[in-house]
């Protein structure tokens, strides 16, 4: 096992203090243009094509039912209907911890499949899922990709948008109502899939928003910056050691910010990057340390083949336990990887007992046949504030075909040390179908787990177009006997 740990000590970043203020309507000077180093894969291909509201064709939305679960769609028109011809993918859900019924749902929104031009579709529900609206995408005519919801403590919405000229940034939109109206969004520097993590943990980093991205973005090699003032204000980016790529920011319980990816510079391998340091806001942004982690295979994207040809397998995914149990501040990292061997992709898992200084060998999470010839992607994780730790993913075991997969999950609550028998929880789908002039189903899901269950984002085509649903499932599965966890149950199911 490759374990590489490096203490990097906080000389290694360039302190800065510099901020943009909240409105800022256009990047400041120094951004990186388009096809500078690695080209990127976002990028404004086709033109916005207006599509009238009296030329939309509609029809009665999706909800599609498995072993006593139904997935509700979520990208619905004002009145609540599937829109046809239109694609929805990219998820990110958040929920409002004040109250679990209020939650948001964003994503990449394709007016027509006919166009690849996409914006930033939103929707919000006030009963726990059961229903959604969608009044409409935040920027109308403007190219938005890679959403990221996030919710601070005191159930205030935020929503990370990237937009592409011939430069790249983000901007992050605030709602007071749970989703239902949002402000016009503030610069925060970033670039491609940045992703968003807020501190509300009480302490000192109580309210900060932190974000880190990939080589395409506003600031050269300078992938992360922060907020200290609840999103207002947003301090000049600063590097990530060992630059990790495609993967995740997320915050201990005592107010540690860890970044996750992949590793830019090998390619094959696994960062993780930790700070103690970043939420004393008089202090300049800096990084305690740099592990290079082992998760029993490589990452793997643009493949022109498989069940995501141009898209992601799994974007990377770190998680801290914040319980109050034994497990608490474990660090988790999972990724859907191709193993050595035959298998094209299962979902790993490792996990590290001393805040992220070395981590254990990589562990399968699906149970299938090792060698065998099923597609586990877009591996998804969240861990419960009771320590149980989450994860879902797309899975092509029922089938044997690349393009047909069903949403997997499987549990552990003993810190990642053993693994439910998988359990399926939806019907099955085609990841080929619906493709809105980009050959993927795009490069992620997300979920927030708590004691009782978990909500899940994802997009699938049950309807044999693209669009994002939800589903709410307990903890445990469907599927719980007194022997375990049925295994090869196909379900009983119906679309409405």
């Amino acid at each position: 096992m490759k374990i590489k740990a490096c203490l990097i000590g906080f000389f290694c970043c360039v302190p800065t203090f510099g901020i943009v203020g909240a409105g800022a309507a256009e990047p400041p000077e120094g951004n990186v243009k388009i096809g500078a180093g690695v080209r990127p894969h976002e990028w404004v291909g086709d033109p916005f094509v207006q599509v009238p509201k009296n030329e939309r064709r509609t029809t009665l939305p999706g909800r599609w039912e498995r072993n006593g679960l139904t997935a509700v769609q979520v990208n619905v028109d004002s009145g609540g209907l599937n829109v046809v011809g239109d694609a929805a993918n990219e998820p990110s859900i958040t929920v409002d911890p004040t109250n679990p019924s209020r939650m948001a749902v964003g994503w990449r929104q394709f007016d027509t499949v006919t166009s690849n031009f996409r914006q930033a579709g939103v929707g919000y529900s006030t009963d726990g899922g059961l229903s959604w609206v969608f009044p409409g995408v935040l920027d109308p005519g403007v190219f938005r990709s890679d959403p990221v919801l996030e919710t601070d403590a005191d159930g205030r919405f935020f929503y990370q948008s990237l937009t592409v000229d011939d430069v790249y940034w983000c901007d992050v939109f605030q709602s007071g109502d749970q989703g239902a109206t949002w402000d016009g969004g503030t610069y925060a520097f970033g670039g491609d899939k940045a992703w968003m993590a807020i501190d509300r943990t009480g302490g000192e980093g109580h309210g900060h928003l932190y974000a880190g991205w990939d080589y395409a973005g506003c600031c050269g090699d300078n992938w992360f910056n922060r907020s200290t003032d609840g999103g207002t204000t947003y301090e000049t980016p600063i590097p990530i050691p060992g630059m990790p790529y495609w993967g995740v920011t997320t915050v201990g319980p005592d107010g540690e910010v860890y970044v996750a990816g992949g590793d830019y510079m090998d390619g094959s391998g696994f960062v993780v990057v930790k700070s103690t340091t970043l939420e004393i806001a008089g202090m300049p942004m800096a990084f305690d340390i740099s592990v290079e982690v082992d998760l029993g295979g490589e990452q793997q994207f643009y493949l022109l083949t498989g069940p995501n040809p141009e898209g992601l397998v799994g974007q990377v995914w770190i998680a801290v336990d914040r319980s109050s149990g034994p497990s608490h501040g474990h660090v988790y990292l999972l990724c859907s990887v191709d193993p050595p061997g035959t298998d094209p992709a299962d979902v790993m898992f490792a996990r590290s007992t001393d805040g992220g200084l070395t981590w254990s060998t990589p562990i399968r999470v699906n149970d299938d046949p090792v060698d065998g010839n099923a597609w586990q992607w877009f591996g998804t994780m969240a861990v419960a504030p009771n320590g149980r730790i989450d994860v879902v993913w797309n899975d092509t075991r029922s089938l044997g075909q690349e393009n047909i997969s069903e949403v997997f999950y499987a549990f552990s609550t003993d810190g990642g040390l053993s693994w439910s028998r998988n359990q399926p929880l939806t019907p099955s789908f085609d990841s080929h179908l619906g493709w809105p002039q980009q050959n993927k189903l795009g490069d992620y899901y997300d979920m927030v787990s708590d004691t009782g269950g978990a909500s899940l984002a994802f997009a699938a085509t049950f309807n044999g177009e693209q669009d994002v649903y939800y589903l709410r499932f307990p903890a445990g599965g469907p599927l719980v006997f007194e022997d375990g966890f049925e295994s090869g149950d196909t379900g009983a199911w119906a679309g409405f």
